[in-house]
């Protein structure tokens, strides 16, 4: 059932993500960005769900350390495919390389997320959600095409769903909001435990 009430109290969101402050308006979510700035660089060994999980944690814990007393929202997502952890790509090169080993699979999308109160470690719970998705067989000229838009640079796995790449998904197993970046059922249901 839908509590009105949770859907009302303001978050914050820790992240710069255009595409998680979309989601969060389409459902009326009022909210105020601040960026947490963190290293966001993987632990040795560290694996793909570990990994989303204390990013989003960390985010979400730098920003309510420094506003006492608000709910904070810290999310991070990361494409797998063939066990390799794609985040966003360095240049065109690597969004091509990250596009060629999608091209025709299955891939996994995880994103983690946080929600702290109080900047304490205590009142933090932390999830994640995964999606699988199915690339179609790109061509050249498609994949030289999609890299040559911009889109892929800023994008975890290269590409963007509800942008130019969405002809190319043939197929999802899961949250499609969690491919966009932020699952917003999983942080309702989050919010409805804290």
């Amino acid at each position: 059932m839908l509590n009105k009430n949770l859907l009302s109290e303001p978050l914050v969101l820790a992240s710069r993500s255009p595409r998680r402050a979309e989601i969060l308006r389409a459902v009326g979510w009022a909210f105020e960005v601040v960026e947490a700035n963190i290293d966001e660089s993987r632990e040795h060994d560290e694996n793909a769900t570990t990994y989303v999980k204390r990013l989003a944690h960390a985010k979400a814990l730098t920003v309510a350390n420094k506003l006492a007393g608000k709910l904070v929202l810290g999310a991070d997502t990361v494409v797998v495919v063939g066990g390799e952890i794609l985040g966003q790509p360095r240049n065109e090169d690597d969004a091509r390389r990250m596009l060629r080993l999608l091209s025709g699979v299955w891939h996994e999308l995880l994103t983690g997320v946080a929600l702290v109160r109080n900047g304490q470690d205590g009142g933090a719970l932390v999830a994640h959600q995964t999606t699988e998705v199915r690339f179609a067989e790109l061509s050249t000229e498609e994949l030289d095409w999609y890299v040559s838009t911009g889109e892929p640079m800023d994008k975890a796995g290269a590409y963007a769903i509800q942008g130019k790449a969405a002809p190319f998904i043939q197929e999802i197993r899961g949250d499609y909001f969690n491919i966009v970046g932020l699952p917003i059922s999983l942080v309702y249901q989050l919010l409805q435990q804290l």
